[in-house]
């Protein structure tokens, strides 16, 4: 990822050179070699054309050529989610299913979810930990059946993930364990989220979405295509999340934008990022790390019942005395003034003394304020809690405040 972004780097620095006259023709020809190599690195998902035809400013991402934004500026898409709806590729995540009679308990025995417990048709967000609690990925898992799990890992975590996953189900079949699994790379994933998203997509299928209810589970068809339809996403919106395959791919997007009559607008990672800060969502390499437990990063409801009675996963020793006796650290929500504090803008209290670190930051587009997330010492997490934080060596007042920053809208079952 650091060597497509160095050559992106490169790629800008040869147009600056070409528009100044500032280097040779042989260097020119160099860094824009640099640049398309960089570019042939980069995997494209089914729409990647689609995109570029309607204005995709595409850039590197988790080794992914991915739309960070399209004509109109992230602010006027962030809002116009919230307002109407958006459509997002997100077919670099990675769906899998997990298949057999002990797809379960071998799930069981790497996430926190009690995934036993979930009915057909129903999912939880996850955490995938490592031996010492910290969380290697969080993720979306819908149990389909007894025998039928399907999750959705992060880009960036793919390899990883998989590498995880696929050592410890060796060592389950070896013991005799039922279970296989299927990455689905046969297909892309569409997001649709926002208040126009259940009623567009009524329009291309004749399942009843009204039933349908947040983090539900179907398999069904939309615009005469067997899909995976989860009712979720990251953006605090209601929305859904549709596995589609690939070849369908793009006359599903098509065909969503189509329906809503240009309310509904393409929208890239920008939008989806200010979004989900909004939301108060983790993204994982920032806010959720393989060194912070779900307990720190304030996703204790996300450990089942039973989990947290029994244990069974990896590092459940070191979560469960959290639970009983309190994490060091915790992720809080910040208001802040002065400019926007990013990843890594240092906590201060009122004598300088470090607190925290900020990991998530930027300015909220519909509360037209500073918003960010951080980690601060227990203790210190409670709303109205007052502090500094740091940014480009200058000190903010800032204060901590609860999450979601912009309310949900999740369509859930009365």
């Amino acid at each position: 990822m650091r060597g497509l972004l160095a050559c992106a780097t490169l790629a800008r620095r040869a147009a600056a050179a070409s528009s100044t006259g500032g280097a040779s023709t042989a260097a020119r020809r160099h860094l824009a070699g640099a640049a398309e190599a960089a570019e042939a690195e980069l995997k494209k998902t089914a729409l990647y054309d689609f995109h570029v035809a309607h204005g995709g400013k595409m850039v590197p991402f988790a080794g992914w050529s991915m739309p960070i934004q399209y004509k109109d500026t992230i602010m006027d898409s962030t809002l116009n989610c919230r307002a109407n709806g958006s459509l997002f590729d997100v077919s670099h995540m990675c769906g899998l299913s997990l298949q057999g009679s002990q797809a379960i308990p071998f799930l069981e025995s790497l996430v926190v979810a009690d995934v036993a417990a979930l009915k057909d048709g129903t999912g939880s967000l996850t955490v995938f930990t490592n031996d010492k609690g910290g969380a290697i990925d969080d993720s979306v898992v819908t149990k389909v059946n007894d025998h039928h799990v399907y999750l959705v890992v992060n880009a960036g975590c793919r390899d990883k993930d998989l590498a995880h996953i696929g050592a410890h189900m060796e060592a389950f079949q070896k013991k005799g364990g039922d279970v296989k699994w299927h990455v689905h790379d046969e297909r892309s994933l569409l997001a649709l989220q926002g208040p126009l998203a259940a009623p567009t997509l009524q329009l291309l299928t004749k399942e009843d979405l009204s039933k349908m209810y947040f983090s539900d589970f179907k398999m069904i068809d939309i615009n005469g295509s067997a899909c995976f339809l989860t009712r979720t996403g990251y953006t605090g919106e209601d929305g859904f999340e549709i596995s589609v395959p690939s070849e369908n791919a793009v006359d599903l997007a098509k065909a969503l934008l189509e329906k809503s009559e240009g309310k509904v607008r393409l929208t890239g990672l920008g939008a989806r990022d200010s979004l989900r800060l909004e939301a108060g969502l983790c993204l994982y390499g920032n806010d959720m790390e393989q060194h912070i437990t779900p307990v720190e990063a304030g996703l204790s409801w996300a450990i089942g019942k039973r989990r947290k009675a029994e244990g069974g996963f990896l590092g459940a020793d070191v979560i469960l005395k959290q639970l009983k006796e309190g994490p060091k650290i915790r992720r809080v929500g910040i208001f802040s003034q002065g400019p926007p504090p990013r990843s890594h803008s240092e906590i201060v209290s009122g004598t300088g003394e470090n607190i925290g670190e900020v990991t998530s930051g930027g300015f909220s587009p519909c509360l037209k304020k500073n918003i960010a997330m951080g980690y601060v010492k227990n203790g210190l997490h409670k709303a109205g809690t007052e502090f500094k934080v740091v940014v480009r060596g200058k000190q903010y007042d800032a204060v901590v405040t609860k999450m979601p920053f912009v309310p949900t809208k999740y369509y859930k079952a009365p």
